[in-house]
């Protein structure tokens, strides 16, 4: 049955010192809310990330298999992967099972020489961008990333602004609810951000 669970907002923001991705929790089945605990925003390396919007044993999936050649690559090349190798081979999965897609949306973002986010759509069309959202919230997301983003967003500015545009689909979207996963991509690497964190930075 987890296949079938549905219903998100995913949001990525690049900022000057990172990138900021930020999903709800909620998962639906038609009208039901079936959880409000789901995890949709997953570490691929140590500063690579993806965020998937739709079914989840789909977004699980292909979590599972960039995990596995972003490991191969490294163990290959001797490096870890870039942003924009990461959006192209999930791209290329996407359109290679096009006829038997992944019901999904997905975000993809890191850091290697500078923050990078990506967004690919079920067909394996590829976006690059400073601000991005989807799923089924995702019209409202845009609404709020639309009006207050920059291209001089501090780390912390873009979490705002990232928590802003999730919060403003769980008031509109019945899909989307049931808390927020935030996590950051810097040179650092990959942090998910706790609420204790969260409560303390704000």
């Amino acid at each position: 049955m987890t296949e079938n669970l549905k219903g998100t907002t995913t949001v990525g923001v690049v900022c000057k010192d990172g990138v900021v991705l930020a999903a709800d929790r909620r998962a639906s089945l038609g009208n039901m809310v079936l959880s409000e605990g789901v995890t949709k925003v997953f570490q691929i390396d140590e500063h690579l990330a993806l965020a998937g919007a739709g079914s989840v044993g789909d977004i699980l999936s292909l979590v599972r298999l960039l995990r596995a050649e972003a490991k191969l690559y490294r163990a290959r090349v001797g490096r870890e992967m870039s942003v924009k190798a990461l959006a192209t081979l999930t791209s290329n999965i996407l359109h290679g099972n096009r006829f038997m897609p992944y019901f999904g949306w997905f975000l993809i973002a890191g850091y290697d020489e500078k923050p990078g986010l990506y967004s690919i759509d079920m067909a394996g069309g590829v976006t690059e961008d400073k601000f991005t959202a989807a799923g089924s919230g995702m019209e409202f997301a845009f609404s709020i990333l639309e009006e207050n983003y920059r291209d001089d967003l501090s780390l912390e500015d873009g979490i705002r602004l990232a928590l802003k545009a999730i919060k403003a689909s769980t008031r509109r979207d019945v899909f989307t609810g049931g808390g927020v996963t935030l996590v950051t991509v810097t040179e650092d690497g990959y942090h998910e951000w706790s609420e204790e964190e969260l409560k303390a930075l704000f």
